[in-house]
């Protein structure tokens, strides 16, 4: 690494490590493997891909995530609304997509994989988005409830978001099998 590391980042690395680790298994997986389609590091296919059905869903979610650099470009720096539309809505269908596919369970999960598809520019924009897309029809009623309810007040009102980029970005761990000395 080209850069110096403050400990204020290692502590903030550790925090966001510690973060992800409290998510379930499933959640994990699917962070990961959307990082994996969102930023293009690997062939998610090839990965992640366990059976037909998995195929499918990740073939889908490559086809959506084709509006992430689009997104990216348009990230509004402030609340004017003529900015809004052409940003919010392909940031709702791609957040719907990802809520329909039932691994984020929370909006702590969709923040960290969005801070992460998008950039921390993106903040101020994720608890609008995700409200948005947690009421959309395609969801179950239970499910709406539940991922509607695990947004705090303090993340929907917030007065201010940070603009620091998130360091830790998970990958894929191959296992390996532990041998005993002889």
């Amino acid at each position: 690494m080209g850069t110096h590391m403050r400990p204020a980042d290692g502590a903030m690395t550790l925090a966001e490590m510690k973060e992800f680790a409290s998510f379930p298994a499933s959640t994990q997986r699917y962070i990961r493997r959307s990082l994996d389609i969102g930023l293009s590091r690997e062939d998610a296919l090839a990965r992640w891909s366990r059976d037909v059905i998995e195929s499918a869903s990740i073939m889908a979610q490559a086809r959506v995530y084709t509006r992430l650099d689009h997104i990216r470009e348009l990230v509004p720096d402030d609340s004017g609304l003529d900015a809004i539309e052409p940003f919010l809505s392909p940031l709702i269908t791609i957040s719907a997509f990802d809520l329909g596919q039932d691994r984020l369970a929370s909006f702590g999960a969709y923040r960290f994989l969005y801070e992460r598809l998008i950039g921390a520019n993106v903040r101020p924009w994720l608890p609008g988005a995700f409200c948005a897309a947690a009421a959309l029809p395609h969801l179950h009623p239970e499910k709406r409830r539940v991922l509607l309810q695990s947004i705090s007040e303090a993340a929907a009102t917030a007065p201010g978001w940070s603009n620091r980029e998130p360091v830790f970005y998970p990958e894929w761990v191959d296992k390996v099998e532990a041998r005993l000395p002889n």
